[in-house]
């Protein structure tokens, strides 16, 4: 089937020559019929040589008097060599010798009504088959165009996908570490509070066993997370997969950390348009617990969540050793939660001023064997960069810590 369409396209133009050569001159050979054989034959190689074929078909059409084969020759000619200077020197060899009759010496100038007819009639044989290449080789073009465009359209499809894939990457990456370090590190915590405060045998061996497993499996998840951002890109905040958590879900969390936390809220929790800026400030809150966990244990900290506008007037005054209170203050135990006043001004802040600062380590407490898998404080300044606002991470003057972060409510 696929030889027999290959062919068709060129057997039956010379089919049609021949059948166009005998009606015009009868099957008595001559020198008419010789030259219109020629003429139908030559278009077996109309495609590879297509001006010299049209050439070798003009005699046919002089002599022997036939159309089809010039006009096939000058519609190939069309599609495949479209010049303009070529075509139009065609189309006027075609009139010439569909105009002059054979012998040259059978022309009548005077017959003014005859030859205009003939005239009209050679014009319309040579502009026909012409029109119709050109539209052939038009839509052919326009078709190899329209391919190319779906092809650069699965393209660039794949291109998304892959990038949908890299940015998912990364954020699994980030949120593994804020999410999983966090919970498997507070696990080994407790167990090693339970394997030095119990004096059972079984339970202090399956506490030790809970810990190692808890190393462990913050080992791996460190180079999980490690190839992860390797081969990840950047996260976009505003199309989380699932729920993230918010302000509103901070004194359980700080709670839940098993730290002397005093939590110092000034700033209405859900307000409108700042969800991002609250997950991605509960999510420095979270970090930073945990680094405290790792690397300051017994530390006294003090979490403040506040309006960056409302914040400025009164940090100023505060010293970087200041103001810390007893361990009874734990989460939402200070008396500056936000009451309707602070709500208030967080509606009319620009921004949201986070900052977790941790005094120094208690020389009594055991340092947990936590591995870090260092991605930790990059990931939030990654974070708070992408939303238009600024981190800073640095040991103070008393050898504690302090994490500051400020995000702007027009990023949410």
């Amino acid at each position: 089937m696929r030889r027999l369409r290959a062919l068709v396209p060129v057997v039956v133009p010379v089919l049609l020559a021949i059948a166009d050569a005998m009606l015009v001159n009868g099957l008595e050979l001559d020198l008419e019929v010789g030259v219109s054989m020629l003429a139908a034959a030559a278009l077996l190689l109309r495609r590879r040589f297509p001006l010299l074929v049209f050439l070798f078909t003009l005699p046919g059409l002089y002599i022997g008097y036939i159309w089809f084969a010039p006009m096939i020759g000058l519609y190939t000619l069309a599609v495949r060599r479209p010049g303009r200077a070529r075509l139009g020197i065609c189309a006027v060899l075609l009139i010439a010798a569909h105009f002059f009759p054979y012998p040259i010496t059978d022309f009548e100038l005077t017959v003014y009504r005859e030859n205009t007819l003939v005239l009209i009639d050679a014009c319309v044989t040579s502009a026909a088959p012409i029109a119709l290449g050109l539209l052939v080789r038009t839509r052919q073009e326009l078709a190899s165009r329209v391919e190319d465009l779906t092809r650069s359209l699965r393209r660039e499809d794949r291109l998304l996908a892959d990038r949908v894939k890299t940015t998912e990457r990364a954020r699994l990456a980030r949120e593994m570490h804020d999410v999983v370090a966090h919970q498997v590190s507070l696990i080994s915590l407790q167990a090693g509070a339970v394997q030095v405060s119990t004096e059972d045998p079984e339970a202090r061996a399956g506490a030790k066993t809970i810990r190692e497993l808890s190393v462990r499996t913050l080992e791996e998840l460190r180079h999980m997370v490690g190839v992860l951002r390797a081969d990840g890109g950047e996260a976009a905040e505003a199309h989380r997969l699932a729920p993230q958590p918010d302000l509103t879900e901070l004194p359980r969390l700080i709670e839940m950390s098993a730290l002397d936390v005093t939590y110092e809220g000034g700033v209405a929790a859900g307000a409108s348009g700042t969800k991002t800026v609250e997950r991605a400030a509960f999510r420095t809150v979270q970090e930073a617990l945990t680094n405290i966990r790792k690397h300051a244990p017994g530390a006294r900290v003090r979490v403040r969540v506040d309006p960056v506008d409302a914040v400025r007037g009164e940090d100023s005054g505060r010293g970087e050793g200041s103001g810390w209170t007893a361990g009874s203050g734990r989460a939402g135990g200070s008396g500056r939660a936000g009451g309707s006043g602070r709500a208030e001004e967080s509606r009319a802040a620009h921004g949201l001023r986070v900052e977790i600062r941790n005094g120094p380590p208690d020389a009594a407490a055991t340092v947990p064997a936590l591995p870090g898998g260092g991605h930790g404080l990059v990931g939030l300044r990654e974070r708070a960069q992408s939303l238009g606002g600024t981190l800073e991470a640095r040991h103070t003057s008393d050898g504690g810590f302090v994490v500051r972060a400020e995000f702007p409510y027009g990023a949410g």
